[in-house]
């Protein structure tokens, strides 16, 4: 076991547990193992083996504190956070309760206040911004609510600036089939602005999925399209995650997305909040 599962948190979500006194308790091999809710017990309970391991991404203690004047804005308060390989995340709350702040720690695009952060058992929150650019690169796939495409470049030339940047090879034909795959084999040499909505987002996702990364990151990656597109989005989403094993995180107010997601993580005030579960519906209607 690792250091951190001595002390009293849920090795499941990575919540903090110490203030608590009404915990649901599971003897494991003589020890007492606590959690926040029947939800993650009952997880633990099916594969208790991988759960008293090292999470793939472990938040601990993080504070977040964005200073703009004389005024100071606690985006997270001490957040502990676990995410496991291969689990499809869904992080819910309601507006300003830091999803998109944890999402960027998650990612390495922000650094915490305070806190640590790790990735495999190593602290990575002390990296050096050529350390992190190089494990973001190689690691981490981005899919915002905002396609962030090059208006002036292709489909093709947008999701290929991933490898671009990182030095790497491109592979024409693997791509040439993600676009078919992807149903974009005929829109490759098209701009930003004849694409549709749906168009550009499948373009933004195939762009995150350019280096073939073992951690997908999407914030709201569903949330300027209609259902039936959307839809489309989300079973490429669950696909990458269900069939190529790839562990995916998303920040979400759709019920369907959640409710397809392995573990549901709900932030309150920077904070987790216990029983992820139960609150599901309040932040997703």
């Amino acid at each position: 076991m690792s250091g951190w599962s001595d002390q009293k948190i849920d090795p499941v979500c990575g919540m903090d547990l110490a203030e608590f006194s009404d915990l649901i308790t599971i003897i494991r091999k003589g020890k007492s193992v606590y959690f926040c809710s029947g939800g993650c017990g009952g997880r633990f309970k099916k594969n208790p083996e991988k759960f008293l391991g090292e999470p793939l991404i472990r938040l601990s203690a993080v504070w977040k504190v964005f200073n703009t004047g004389k005024a100071e804005t606690m985006a997270l308060q001490g957040l502990d956070l676990h995410v496991w390989e291969g689990d499809f995340v869904s992080i819910i709350g309601a507006s300003g309760s830091g999803k998109s702040t944890a999402l960027n720690m998650i990612g390495l695009l922000d650094r915490p206040t305070s806190g640590k952060i790790f990735f495999k058992g190593k602290d990575i929150s002390l990296f050096s911004d050529e350390e992190r650019a190089e494990l973001r690169s190689s690691v981490f796939g981005f899919v915002f609510q905002q396609y962030n495409l090059i208006p002036w470049l292709t489909a093709y030339e947008n999701v290929i600036l991933p490898l671009v940047f990182a030095g790497t090879k491109i592979d024409e034909s693997r791509l040439e089939a993600n676009f078919r795959e992807a149903g974009l084999k005929e829109r490759m040499t098209h701009r930003p602005f004849e694409l549709s909505g749906g168009e550009q987002q499948r373009t933004a996702l195939l762009r995150a999925l350019a280096n073939d990364p073992k951690i997908i990151l999407g914030d709201e990656p569903t949330g300027n399209l209609d259902s039936a597109t959307g839809n489309k989005i989300l079973e490429m989403l669950v696909n990458l995650n269900k069939i190529q094993k790839k562990t995916l995180i998303i920040i979400t107010h759709d019920a369907d997305i959640a409710g397809k997601a392995d573990q549901v993580i709900t932030l309150k005030d920077g904070r987790l909040v216990r029983n992820h579960q139960v609150h599901q519906k309040i932040y997703t209607e």
